[in-house]
């Protein structure tokens, strides 16, 4: 298994994107119909405001301005078709980062260091699986669902990065995401190129070990060195500083599912001790126990809500089987009403 992911996962007072992001949505939907400005204006949005590459919009409207654009044009898979025409130059001197990585493993890596200069409130990181390579994408906030086609336009613009800066022909393993399965799937794996499955805790790309450490090109160390700088002046601009809680909620939400989310590998990720993190956990009111548990009951109730099966969420948030997740259920609808020991 390989060492601590390289993440960023941030929450500020309110999630936010940048607007330009919007500018390729906004010219698919001139494309195919008279409304855009009537979209924009309905979630407080002016087309103006997509001429500042600085300027951000609250991240639910994007997420919302995405699924609606959807139903207008009469596509639902709108996001991962817009995700096939990506190019680096669209998510600015990250997208460049990418393009000059060495491997494929760096340049995910990168892309999940920097993500949130772009939008915030995400959690996206690299790690290993039974010697392939994992990058997982998620928005933190559950109350902006439905969102399938940002995680779909997320997904199939990764998939597009790697084509275009290492090999056109690439297909990645597996790519699993969050929400359930259309009715009709075989444009979505047309278009991503790769077994699908849904109902998963995260929207993950599954990368074989080999191509992920392949080398593709030589880096330009100097040009990356300064490509970074830029990218980390922007992210101490726009990010704020993450709690520990936040870290390892963070964590949580790459790993579920995939790899044992115990205090000592959570340590061993965040450097730290175990008594150390312990005790910041305790000092921002909560535990890992905490944490874990409201992000499983958190998935739950969003799958459970969509018609899941029980065992199949039981083994999307790491329990044996069914009858551990109705025990876990139960445990929740109690926890409410007695107080809990911090410690884990």
């Amino acid at each position: 298994m390989a060492s601590a992911p390289q993440m960023i996962s941030t929450m500020p007072a309110i999630a936010s994107i940048r607007a330009s992001v919007l500018t390729p949505l906004v010219q698919q939907i001139d494309r195919r119909s008279g409304k855009t400005d009537l979209l924009l204006a309905a979630h407080g949005i002016l087309r103006s405001q997509l001429d500042d590459p600085y300027a951000m919009v609250p991240m639910a409207r994007y997420v919302a301005i995405f699924e609606d654009a959807a139903l207008i044009t009469n596509e639902p898979t709108l996001g991962a078709r817009m995700g096939t025409l990506f190019k680096p130059s669209d998510i600015g001197p990250i997208g460049i980062l990418f393009s000059i990585s060495s491997t494929i493993r760096a340049g995910f890596e990168r892309l999940a260091k920097y993500v949130n200069t772009v939008q915030s409130a995400t959690s996206s990181g690299v790690f290993e699986e039974d010697g392939n390579l994992v990058w997982s994408y998620r928005l933190e906030d559950a109350g902006m669902w439905p969102r399938r086609q940002d995680s779909e336009f997320t997904v199939a613009a990764s998939c597009q990065l790697v084509r275009s800066c290492f090999a056109k022909g690439w297909r990645p393993i597996e790519v699993h995401f969050e929400h359930v399965a259309p009715r009709d799937r075989s444009m979505l794996e047309r278009l991503i190129r790769a077994p699908l499955r849904f109902g998963e805790s995260a929207n993950r790309i599954i990368v074989s070990g080999a191509d992920a450490v392949r080398v593709y090109r030589h880096e330009d160390a100097d040009l990356a060195a300064v490509l970074e700088r830029h990218v980390s002046e922007l992210a101490g601009k726009t990010v704020t500083p993450d709690t520990v809680a936040e870290k390892v909620r963070s964590l949580i939400g790459i790993y579920l599912g995939h790899k044992p989310i115990t205090l000592p590998a959570i340590a061993a990720e965040l450097k730290v001790s175990v008594r150390t993190l312990q005790r910041r956990l305790a000092d921002e009111d909560t535990s890992l126990r905490d944490l874990v548990r409201s992000y499983r009951q958190t998935i739950a109730s969003t799958q459970l809500a969509a018609h899941i099966q029980k065992s199949r969420i039981a083994e999307v948030l790491g329990y044996a089987d069914s009858t551990v997740l109705w025990r876990a259920q139960r445990g929740w609808a109690l926890s409410a009403s007695a107080p809990e020991d911090k410690s884990m």
